[in-house]
């Protein structure tokens, strides 16, 4: 999927020296070793450790806000999008934001000892099946200094040690944040190599890490196409993949419009610059003379630029200067204040449109039909289907599960929001009394 937005990423053909290779696996090791002493720390202590890392960054925010705007000032004149730089912007305001996602995620169950399954064999062994950490977590994502902290909250809460490359764009900001979860974690006993960064080694750091397997148990891209893209294809790490997101809404013909039009702008507007924030209007032709003059009118006051058909620009007054809607623009992430808008002839033509277009993050009706929003719901596949409300909530802190890595696309181990138990893998524990297997 093209993405116009996004910063630009790790090459796969970036060579590494010897050098830089060497410092990251060193740095990796640390890490694997660090991870020991979370491994059998309680939930409680854990917890006063997040709590503490939390008024860490508080009464540092006039500091890492200082850093910010150096960032911020870079990428305006690298003429970063403006969902990037709202995505890179920090204020003491969403410093405390961030520092209360980490509380949220303090207060949460410990999925670590969680006991999958268990049962007693016919012989008189006993199994069990419980989650442990994965160990090292590696996490390569662009613009977002919010995730460093995500992630090393998360981390440290199930039990990981985690290495970050957060790119260039965040540079300052990163590097401000870990120095203060840093001295967070020595203050509270334990060593600051649990949450490290490569971002001194540049895109080199971030091939070297892809490569270190062994030291790195997973790594988790979360970013524009080509970020995640070059991860899935370059590492030799396992990879958890998160997905770019080509979201849509589709207007049923039994759609309540006083009730769509609201979604249809919060799922828009609320915030340009995510992965779930919808990218294109899908408008049964029973309700579109009646509903696209009025999200036409709601949308061009907010602010958003409209690409339609031909459909669509035959019912707005003035439709003829909209944008022509090409193959690209549905097929576009646009992380931007603009939309793609098109007239389905029936709830079938929406489902094909979703399924050529669909990233598989997540994907929305507004209906009064149950028969259609079962159709829906049953034949669309991606992480999350939202039936009568914005797409803006699918986000780890809505769904309940505090901060999160990112929205997994994928369908193996994770998918959609990741949590603390997508952090942890599994082991089976057998005790018998002197069994042998015949």
């Amino acid at each position: 999927m093209t993405n116009p937005g996004s910063t630009k990423t790790t090459a796969p053909d970036t060579a590494i020296d010897v050098q830089t290779e060497t410092a990251v696996r060193d740095i990796a090791r640390r890490a694997k070793f660090a991870a020991r002493s979370l491994a059998t720390a309680t939930s409680g202590v854990k917890n006063d450790l997040l709590t503490a890392i939390a008024d860490a960054l508080v009464a540092s925010a006039p500091a890492i806000v200082e850093a910010n705007a150096e960032d911020m000032a870079r990428g305006g004149e690298r003429g970063l999008t403006d969902g990037l730089l709202d995505r890179l912007q920090l204020t003491e305001e969403r410093v405390a934001g961030i520092a209360e996602a980490l509380r949220e995620v303090a207060s949460l169950p410990d999925p670590v000892g969680e006991i999958v399954r268990g049962s007693t064999l016919a012989n008189g062994l006993k199994l069990k099946q419980i989650r442990v950490p994965m160990g090292v977590v590696g996490m390569i994502y662009e613009a977002r200094p919010n995730v460093t902290v995500d992630a090393a909250g998360l981390a440290l809460k199930s039990g990981n040690a985690v290495i970050l490359r957060g790119g260039s764009a965040a540079l300052e900001s990163n590097r401000r944040l870990v120095a203060v979860i840093g001295d967070a974690l020595e203050a509270n006993g334990f060593p600051r190599d649990l949450v490290q960064t490569v971002d001194d080694h540049g895109r080199a750091g971030g091939v070297a890490l892809m490569r270190a397997r062994g030291l790195v148990d997973v790594l988790v891209p979360r970013g524009g196409a080509a970020l995640i893209q070059t991860v899935v294809a370059e590492s030799q790490v396992p990879v958890i993949e998160t997905g770019t997101g080509n979201v849509h809404i589709y207007v049923d013909a039994s759609a309540d419009l006083d009730k769509a039009l609201p979604i249809v702008l919060n799922a828009k507007t609320q915030r340009v610059g995510v992965c779930n924030a919808a990218e294109t209007l899908l408008v049964h032709e029973d309700v579109a003379e009646e509903f696209i003059p009025r999200a036409h009118a709601a949308l061009v006051d907010k602010g958003v630029r409209l690409h339609a058909d031909e459909r669509v620009r035959n019912l707005v007054p003035g439709g003829a200067s909209l944008a022509e809607a090409t193959e690209e623009d549905w097929e576009t992430e646009y992380l931007s204040l603009d939309l793609a808008i098109r007239v389905v002839p029936s709830i079938d033509d929406a489902i094909e449109h979703i399924r050529t277009y669909s990233s598989g993050h997540t994907e929305a009706i507004v209906t009064e039909s149950l028969a259609a929003s079962e159709r829906f719901t049953d034949e669309i596949d991606a992480a999350a289907i939202i039936v009568n409300a914005s797409t803006r909530f699918t986000d780890g802190g809505m769904f309940g599960l505090g901060a999160e890595l990112g929205i997994s696309t994928q369908k193996l181990h994770a998918r959609g929001p990741m949590g603390l138990a997508e952090l942890t893998t599994t082991k089976w524990i057998v005790n018998g009394q002197g069994q042998v297997r015949p």
